[in-house]
């Protein structure tokens, strides 16, 4: 029996949520929902977990039925995202009988009775890659991806013995890939720190394109918390790599991270990337680069939906002039005839194959492979790769 009274306190909470979240100047959603759920201690587990439901279901509706109530987007947002929603009975009971329907399916229906349009969820449609299905893409948003882990291949055994002691579901998707559903507590599972990584499937992909050798020297420029490092060092053992990153608490971050791994041969560098390389690089030449560029994240806002409303199209460009420029200051340390592996997790032409398109023109970078990794068909982000050979 749904209580219509439990059903209007809900919607109070997330209003209520949503107003001191506008406050905060676009901190990423689950860190402000930890804060929030700090300084209202009095709410319960159930509470929590219903409040942070509906508020990452009324932003993956992006700008969709911007000018109803609250309580008619939540319930729209929550028609669309869950098969048991308690809003939707109270304020569109005329949908009830479709609420085991299928993700199209309610679509439909929304569209045909309501305000809502799909094309108001993601308004960016003409800025895509080519090749990404727009339908599939927008779709994959009202889903939360999956925790994908990436298994280190000496310790597979051990971290699969160990989630089927736990109970944990799990689905092998290749020899080292597992893929778990959203907020499995791995860190709670004793003896198999540092023999899986968590790493996304499509993240995982972008190894096929490196095509190191033992002895090779590479470079890292965009390092973060060092996930290409640790795929690249595990599908090429013997090779020796240079990681780099702007600031030195990032860079402690991936020590920490090499760490729990036992890895232990690797240099690293502070390096501002938007200014000339000659005083921090010299003129060290590499066998290979991995270049994953900071870009606007287009690709992941399955996970972080808010983006959706905080994004501004105006920073599409912005990216993509840095992504420019970094690209060319990396160049210049590639020997000839060497690949330079350029990485985003976006969505947007301009940051992906026009970026591609001005290495080209510009330096006669050869084209080897590119790809759209269309991360929306497994519940996955979605990612750009490119290997380009400098001539």
């Amino acid at each position: 029996m749904v209580s219509e009274k439990r059903v209007r306190q809900q919607i109070r909470t997330v209003e209520r949520l949503l107003h001191e979240y506008a406050k905060e100047k676009g901190i990423p959603l689950a860190r402000f929902l930890t804060g929030f759920y700090k300084r209202n201690r009095q709410m319960g587990s159930r509470d929590r977990r219903m409040a942070s439901r509906l508020v990452y279901h009324y932003f993956r509706i992006g700008g969709a039925a911007a000018h109803e109530a609250l309580a008619m987007k939540l319930a729209m947002a929550d028609f669309l995202c869950s098969n048991d929603s308690e809003l939707a009975s109270v304020f569109l009971p005329e949908f009830n009988a479709y609420r085991q329907a299928d993700l199209s399916g309610k679509i439909s229906l929304l569209e045909s009775h309501t305000t809502f349009r799909l094309d108001d969820v993601f308004p960016f449609r003409q800025s895509l890659s080519a090749g990404i299905d727009r339908q599939l893409f927008v779709e994959s948003l009202f889903v939360q991806p999956d925790l994908y882990i990436r298994l280190r291949p000496r310790h597979r055994d051990d971290v699969l013995r160990a989630l089927q002691l736990a109970r944990i579901d799990y689905q092998i998707v290749d020899t080292y890939t597992v893929s778990l559903p959203n907020g499995t507590a791995l860190d709670r599972l004793a003896g198999i720190a540092g023999k899986y990584e968590v790493q996304d499937f499509s993240s995982q992909q972008t190894g096929a394109y490196f095509e190191a050798a033992a002895g090779e020297q590479w470079w890292d420029a965009c390092a973060g918390a060092g996930g290409k490092s640790l795929l690249l060092l595990d599908r090429s053992p013997g090779v020796g790599i240079l990681v780099s990153d702007t600031r030195r608490s990032i860079l402690r971050n991936l020590d920490e991270r090499f760490g729990q791994a036992g890895i232990t041969s690797y240099r690293q560098r502070v390096a501002d990337l938007t200014k000339d390389t000659a005083t921090v690089m010299d003129d060290e030449q590499f066998d290979g680069i991995i270049l994953d560029a900071p870009c606007s994240g287009s690709g992941t806002w399955g996970r972080t939906p808010e983006m959706l409303s905080l994004f501004d199209i105006q920073s599409i460009g912005r990216f993509a002039t840095l992504q420019r420029q970094l690209a060319a200051q990396v160049i210049k340390h590639l020997k000839p005839g060497r690949p330079l592996i350029y990485i985003t997790c976006s969505v947007f032409a301009e940051e992906n194959e026009k970026v591609v398109d001005y290495l080209r023109e510009t330096f006669q970078m050869q084209v080897q492979r590119v790809s759209v990794l269309e991360g929306y068909r497994h519940k996955a982000d979605s990612m750009f790769v490119a290997r380009l050979i400098h001539g």
